[in-house]
């Protein structure tokens, strides 16, 4: 920077905002006064080191960045400096992601103007703590694992059908073994190290799921509660807890589904209000999980209750794509009642609005 923050903000009296562009590398800062002038421009590295060097021992800022890779860690360095942080949703921000004439120093520009006016239309968002950061981090891997077994099997598969020959249906878990003695002769130098590779990814899957079942046992004790809807797995528990983080973030428990994108847009406009998709603007993991549970509970295994009976309920209305929005309704539901269970540490009774309406 050609002038350092420090000299500036040591000359400049009233409150000074900066908007912070975040980079692997390089960031860059642009420093508005009271007035909303540009008083100092440039870039920084992205170090823990030089974010202190150029923020350290300045009297508070109000500072505007972006969520994405760099943020958390940025986020927490300000805020021990005493600067007050606001992390912008990237996705909400259109003038910037769609800005045809899109810089590095427009994209500060804009933040540093936009936390001036009214920090409000960043929609900023809340970083988890580390702790919590770690535990999500557990089930990111484990997620990361299944999608690459999957990919190898589904690899493994395809390789054999060229040949004219085909592989046994079953379960993941059991492919390794079942598959090596069908493997064709001509393939067995190609296939047999991938088949090994699936059978130490799955032997990695279940120690994930010891460690993830260890978690909800001994550290998050509250998933006991949302484990008593049958369904719902210790996985979906930990990521609800962790995600969400704790009940109290949220005034009512149809917040929730919102919250996890399981709720239908909408682009209302005069008179037209026309029905859409759901919008899918949160946690992308956690939706998933909700819409396998939501799969379960309709499917030949779940139980009579009523998030059944409601998604039937939408079933039998009929239509091409009456189940896809049975099982998204059925998901909807269950994040509520999960979130329900959570705050008010009830015992599930799966049939209390059946028995309700009765009497």
């Amino acid at each position: 920077m050609k002038k350092s923050i420090r000299t500036v903000c040591e000359v400049t009296t009233g409150t000074l905002t900066v908007g912070l562009d975040l980079g692997d590398r390089n960031s860059y800062a642009v420093v508005l006064d009271e007035a909303g002038e540009v008083i100092v421009e440039g870039k920084l590295r992205t170090r823990d080191q030089d974010l202190r060097r150029h923020f350290g021992g300045l009297r508070p800022m109000r500072v505007a960045i972006e969520a994405g890779t760099q943020s958390m860690w940025v986020n927490r360095v300000l805020g021990e400096l005493g600067h007050e942080v606001i992390v912008a949703n990237p996705r909400r921000l259109r003038l910037i992601s769609e800005n045809p004439t899109k810089q590095d120093r427009v994209d500060a520009e804009y933040l540093a103007r936009l936390a001036r006016m009214d920090p409000k239309m960043l929609h900023p968002i809340r970083h988890r703590g580390e702790d919590r950061q770690r535990d999500v981090q557990l089930l990111r891997s484990r997620q990361a694992l299944m999608q690459c077994r999957t990919a190898l099997i589904n690899h493994v598969r395809s390789a054999v059908k060229l040949f004219g020959e085909r592989l046994p249906s079953c379960s993941a878990d059991a492919f390794a073994a079942r598959a090596v003695p069908k493997i064709p002769e001509l393939l067995t130098g190609s296939l047999l190290p991938l088949l090994q590779e699936i059978a130490r990814m799955t032997r990695q899957l279940k120690r994930y799921d010891r460690k993830v079942e260890e978690l909800c046992a001994k550290k998050y004790p509250e998933t006991r509660h949302l484990l008593q809807i049958r369904g719902v797995g210790p996985l979906t528990a930990l990521a609800f807890v962790v995600t969400l983080e704790h009940p109290a973030r949220f005034r009512t428990s149809r917040s929730v589904g919102p919250f996890v994108g399981l709720c239908p847009g909408r682009k209302q406009s005069g008179d037209r209000d026309p029905e859409r998709r759901i919008h899918k603007k949160g946690d992308r993991y956690l939706r998933q999980l909700l819409v396998t549970c939501g799969h379960y509970i309709l499917g030949p295994f779940g139980k009579d209750c009523d998030l059944r009976r409601h998604g039937e309920k939408i079933a039998r209305q009929g239509g091409k794509k009456a189940k896809k929005r049975a099982v998204v309704a059925v998901a909807r539901k269950l994040a509520v009642l999960m979130h329900h269970l959570w705050a008010t540490e009830e015992m599930y009774d799966p049939l209390y609005n059946a028995r309700k309406r009765a009497a």
